[in-house]
């Protein structure tokens, strides 16, 4: 019996009229089925001849699939014909930085299986200590946890795969030991805080988008993908269709990530009646037009992220991120007994364990305070009463504080994180597109000083080279 092919090297078979045909798979298409090249030849040897000359002159596509390859060219491999056609534009790109920036620099020279547990290991300490590319200014040497650990899922994934076909007896990835996996606390905003970031909104135009937002937790490109076709005023029902992301410099409108996301939400009749007046004033088929763009189209995710930090500031708020508003309305919705459920399928989590996941520390609370009530239920009318602080006076009123406007050609500070704050230059250059710079600080004095700076020294540049030309 003829011995089988190995994986990688093609198959070759006598068709039906007398010819050998070679074929090999030279990757997959975005539904994951095979994409192949093949020869035709009068004898089987002459087939295995040319079949060889067409995998040489593939190169890289189609390299010597076997245990001893290098670790580098497995999981290019692995990435590009088991991996990359099911994933989204954003999700490629955070795979592509974790494959060739991190993991094929420092292990894609050692052979696929001399690849060992202490060796990995090894990489992502150091990781941890030295793996960071850009910006180590502001973040320092060292990845962060979740990139690590996001790194070490690609290896995995691809090491697991090589198990499957064969290639490696056990998965060396499988046992390692990682950075704890730290979930990020949830920062939600107390309702005088949500009072103050309103007020300021309706100052700076902004209210009906953090209003909606606020009242609904949707996903901040849910949000700025809404149409008004999705409304129906009649019935209060908002259905989300679609999302709109910022992917290698350009918007792009997608279907939601997942089936649980496409949703319909009801809105309170209060909120209604708010999107009703807002539509008299709005001229698209946006929810929430961009106020820059000649044509009809969404707002940018991340100018309305910057937005909302500068009215945090105005506001006197702290400083949260934008997805830390569905965090408040979902903690919100607990406390004013929301069922888990419910709560799911308003948020588009796929199922009950995910929002009880994320919302662990709200449920107990809760749990705790139903017991205490439960409690004093049994004790009857001689249970101890409860102490109730002291109501504070009703402090003055907040009201909403202008914004700056930034002159002309100065560019704009904002404030990323708790810590972190960024300086952004964008002249047009002579064919329209902008020249991106930017600069980033730990405070806002400091961004304002090395902004300047740096727009000095973009002028000067863009002068000399006016007077070399």
């Amino acid at each position: 019996m003829a011995g089988r092919r190995k994986a990688g090297e093609g198959s070759i078979i006598q068709r039906r009229d007398g010819r050998w045909e070679g074929r090999v798979v030279v990757g997959y298409d975005e539904k994951n089925l095979p994409q192949t090249k093949n020869v035709l030849t009068k004898t089987k040897r002459e087939c295995e001849e040319k079949l060889e000359r067409l995998k040489e002159s593939l190169g890289k596509r189609t390299p010597n699939i076997t245990p001893g390859m290098p670790f580098g060219d497995w999981i290019d491999r692995w990435y590009r014909i088991f991996c990359q056609p099911s994933l989204r534009d954003n999700t490629r790109g955070a795979y592509e930085n974790h494959i060739y920036k991190h993991i094929i620099p420092a292990l894609g020279a050692t052979p696929l299986n001399k690849l060992t547990q202490t060796a990995l290991e090894d990489f992502y300490a150091e990781l941890k200590v030295n793996g960071r590319c850009i910006r180590r200014e502001t973040y320092g040497d060292g990845l962060s946890d979740r990139s690590v650990r996001a790194c070490h899922a690609c290896i995995r994934a691809a090491l697991e795969k090589a198990v499957e076909l064969k290639l490696l007896p056990v998965n060396p990835a499988k046992e390692c030991r990682l950075p704890h996996k730290r979930e990020k606390e949830a920062c939600v905003l107390s309702p005088t805080e949500m009072q103050r970031l309103l007020i300021q909104a309706k100052a700076e135009g902004l209210y009906e988008l953090f209003l909606l937002d606020l009242s609904t937790g949707l996903r901040r490109g849910e949000l700025l993908g809404l149409r008004w076709e999705d409304v129906n005023f009649d019935t209060g029902a908002l259905t989300i269709r679609r999302q709109v992301r910022f992917v290698k410099g350009e918007l792009k409108i997608s279907p939601p990530k997942t089936a649980a996301a496409n949703r319909t939400v009801l809105l309170p009749p209060p909120l209604i009646e708010v999107l009703r007046a807002y539509r008299q004033t709005i001229n698209s088929v946006w929810l929430f037009p961009s106020p820059v763009k000649t044509e009809d189209a969404p707002r940018d995710p991340t100018a309305v992220r910057k937005r909302l930090s500068q009215i945090l500031e105005r506001a006197g708020c702290k400083h949260v991120r934008f997805h830390d508003l569905r965090h408040t309305f979902a903690t919100m919705s607990l406390g004013y007994g929301m069922d888990i459920k419910t709560l799911a399928s308003t948020l588009g989590h796929a199922s009950a364990e995910t929002t009880l996941n994320i919302y662990s520390h709200v449920t107990d609370e809760m749990r705790r305070s139903a017991a205490e009530k439960i409690d004093r239920a049994m004790g009857g009318p001689d249970a101890d009463t409860v102490c109730v602080a002291p109501v504070s006076p009703q402090k003055k009123p907040f009201t909403a504080k202008p914004g700056k406007i930034r002159r002309r050609g100065t560019g704009c500070v904002s404030r990323i994180s708790d810590t972190t704050w960024e300086g952004r230059y964008s002249p047009r250059l002579p064919d329209g597109r902008r020249d991106q710079h930017v600069v980033y600080a730990h405070s806002e004095e400091e961004c304002e000083r090395l902004l300047a700076e740096m727009i000095r020294e973009v002028k000067e540049q863009r002068a000399a080279q006016k007077l070399g030309g």
